[in-house]
C-alpha cells in the first residue's frame, strides 16, 4: 500500500511551513544582520523585502504546487521537459543542505547534555574550536574521526527517519503540532528570562540603535532580500512540496501572510533575547557590545555558554532550555529538506514514502560522517556558503523563470483570488514575479558570486567546485535515469 503525501488539515501544513521557516537561520543569523546593518534602520529594506518578494514568491510557490499536486521534478517535468533538470538540481541542492545541518543539529544535542553541568568549562571557545570539534585546516584532518560528533548526529538522523518514514499526517504532520508550538513557547520563556537581566538595556539599545545613512547604502537593501531569501526558504522546492500535500480548499494566500508574519515575529523576539544576553556580557565583562556580536556557530557555542557559566543556578534551567529551542528549530527546518527529494523520488520511480525516506537518509548519515572529522567544520563552513549564495539563487531565478513566464503564473490569479480571505492578487503581483523578483535575485547572486571569489581561500574555491560537480552530476543522474512509474507523465493541471 502506497503511503499518504496529505495533510489532515490546513493547520498542519501551516505549522510545517512555519517549522522549516523558524530554524537556526533565525536565532543565530539574523540578529547579527539586523545589529550589522543599521539597527533599527533595517526594518525599512527588511519589510519592503517581506511584501515585494517574499510573500510574492511563496504565493508563486504554494499556486503551482497546489495546481500540479505531484513533486517538484515531475511538474517541471510537465511544464516543459526540457527543464527537469532544473526539478531536480534545487531538491539535491536542499538535501545538501540536510546532510551539513545534521552535523549541528549533532553539535547542539552535545550541548544539550552539557548545559546541564556546564561541560565546556571555562573556556567554551577553546573547547568547542579544540576540544570538541578538534579543528583542523588541514585536508589530514578528514582522517581524524570524532566518534562523539558522529554518535550525536546518528541519534538526529535516527529522530529525522522515526518522523519522516511515516504517512505525512502520521508523522511530519503530528510532530509539527507539537514541536512548533513547544519551540514559540520556550522562546517566550528564554526571551523573557534574558530582558530581567542586568544589563539588557544595553544589549536592547546597541540592537536598535538606527543608523539611517546606511539606508543609501546598497548593501543594506541586499542584505535585506538575502536574509528573506534565506529565513523564509525561499526558492528551496519545499513551499512547492508542502503545498503539493495540500486539500482543495486551502486558502494559500492566507496561509503565506501567516507564515511570513510568524517567521518574522520569531527572528525579531529571538533578537531580543540574543541582545538582552549580549548586554548582560557587556556588563559583566566591560566587553563592549560590538565586540561580543558574532553570527553562526560563534554565537550559539561559544557566546551563550560564556552568559551561562557566569549566570549561577539559572544557568542550570536556561542553559538547557536555550539548546532545547535550538535544537527544535533545527529538527523542525531539517525535516522539510528531505521531502522535496524524497516527493520526486516517488514519483518518478514509483517507490513508497517509507522506503524513499528510508534510502535517503542510510546515504546521508553515510555522507554525514564526512563533518565528524577534524576537518568537518571547515567544509560544511565551505559547502554552507556554495550552496545558500550560488546554487540556491540560481534556482531560484531559473524557478522564478519558468513558473512565471513559461508556466504562465497570470492563469493563477482566479484559482487563487476564489480562495482567499484577505488579499486579492492583482496585475502587481504578475509585475513583482515576472519582472521585479528575477532582476533582484539576479543581482544578490551575482553579488554573492563575487563575494565567493574575492574572499575564499584556495581549500574554499576546491571544495566549492567539488560540491558544485556532485551537485550537477546528482542531478543529471536523477534526470536521465528512465521512469519506473507510468504516471510520471501524467501531471494534471487544476487550473
Amino acid at each position: 500500500m502506497e503511503d499518504k503525501n496529505e495533510w489532515g488539515s490546513n493547520l498542519s501544513f501551516i505549522l510545517a511551513m512555519i517549522g522549516s521557516a523558524v530554524g537556526l537561520g533565525n536565532i543565530w543569523r539574523y540578529p547579527y544582520v539586523l545589529y550589522s546593518n543599521g539597527g533599527g534602520a533595517f526594518y525599512i529594506p527588511y519589510i519592503v523585502a517581506i511584501l515585494l518578494m517574499g510573500m510574492p514568491f511563496l504565493i508563486l510557490e504554494y499556486g503551482v504546487g497546489y495546481d500540479f499536486k505531484s513533486s517538484f521534478a515531475k511538474a517541471i517535468h510537465k511544464i516543459d521537459s526540457k527543464f527537469e533538470y532544473l526539478g531536480w538540481l534545487l531538491p539535491v541542492a536542499v538535501f545538501m543542505i540536510m546532510i551539513y545541518y545534521s552535523a549541528i543539529l549533532g553539535w547542539d544535542g552535545i550541548y544539550i547534555i552539557l548545559s546541564f553541568f556546564k561541560g565546556w568549562g571555562a573556556d567554551p571557545n577553546a573547547y568547542f574550536t579544540t576540544t570538541l570539534l578538534q579543528s583542523s585546516d588541514s585536508y589530514m584532518g578528514l582522517t581524524h574521526f570524532i566518534p562523539v560528533i558522529a554518535v550525536a548526529m546518528l541519534v538526529g538522523w535516527l529522530i529525522i527517519w522515526f518522523i519522516s518514514h511515516r504517512d505525512l499526517e502520521a508523522g511530519l504532520g503530528k510532530v509539527s503540532k507539537v514541536l512548533v508550538p513547544a519551540l514559540f513557547v520556550i522562546m517566550v520563556v528564554i526571551v523573557g528570562f534574558s530582558l530581567t537581566l542586568p544589563g539588557a538595556s544595553i544589549g536592547l539599545a546597541q540592537l536598535f540603535n538606527p543608523d539611517w545613512s546606511l539606508l543609501t547604502h546598497f548593501e543594506i537593501w541586499m542584505a535585506a532580500f538575502g536574509q528573506i531569501v534565506f529565513s523564509l526558504s525561499l526558492g528551496m522546492s519545499i513551499a512547492f512540496t508542502y503545498a503539493s500535500y495540500t486539500k482543495d480548499d486551502a486558502d494559500l494566500i492566507t496561509n503565506t501572510i501567516s507564515i511570513a508574519l510568524a517567521n518574522s515575529l520569531f527572528e525579531n523576539f529571538a533578537a531580543l533575547g540574543v541582545f538582552s544576553i549580549l548586554g548582560y556580557m557587556s556588563l559583566q565583562s566591560g566587553t563592549a557590545v560590538a565586540d561580543l556580536v558574532t553570527q553562526g556557530t560563534g554565537l550559539v557555542f561559544i557566546a551563550y555558554p560564556t552568559v551561562f557559566n557566569v549566570l549561577g543556578q539559572w544557568a542550570v534551567v536556561l542553559g538547557p532550555l536555550f539548546f532545547l529551542t535550538v535544537y527544535l528549530a533545527g529538527l523542525t527546518s531539517i525535516l522539510s529538506t528531505i521531502e522535496p527529494l524524497s516527493f520526486s523520488i516517488q514519483n518518478k520511480f514509483g517507490l513508497t514514502r517509507s522506503r524513499t525516506m528510508t534510502i535517503l537518509i542510510v546515504v546521508g548519515a553515510v555522507i554525514s560522517m564526512v563533518y565528524a572529522t577534524s576537518y568537518g567544520g571547515s567544509i560544511l563552513g565551505y559547502v554552507d556558503t556554495f550552496i545558500n549564495q550560488i546554487a540556491l539563487l540560481f534556482g531560484v531565478i531559473v524557478e522564478c523563470i519558468v513558473f512565471a513566464w513559461v508556466f504562465k503564473a497570470d492563469k493563477l490569479i482566479d484559482f487563487l483570488n476564489a480562495r482567499s480571505k484577505t488579499i486579492k492578487l492583482g496585475k502587481w503581483w504578475l509585475l513583482i514575479v515576472k519582472y521585479i523578483l528575477p532582476i533582484v535575485i539576479s543581482i544578490i547572486w551575482v553579488g554573492g558570486m563575487i563575494d565567493v571569489i574575492n574572499n575564499s581561500t584556495i581549500d574554499q574555491l576546491n571544495f566549492t567546485i567539488v560540491s558544485a560537480l556532485l551537485l550537477l552530476g546528482v542531478s543529471l543522474a536523477f534526470t536521465l535515469l528512465p521512469a519506473k512509474n507510468e504516471n510520471w507523465d501524467n501531471a494534471e493541471e487544476r487550473v
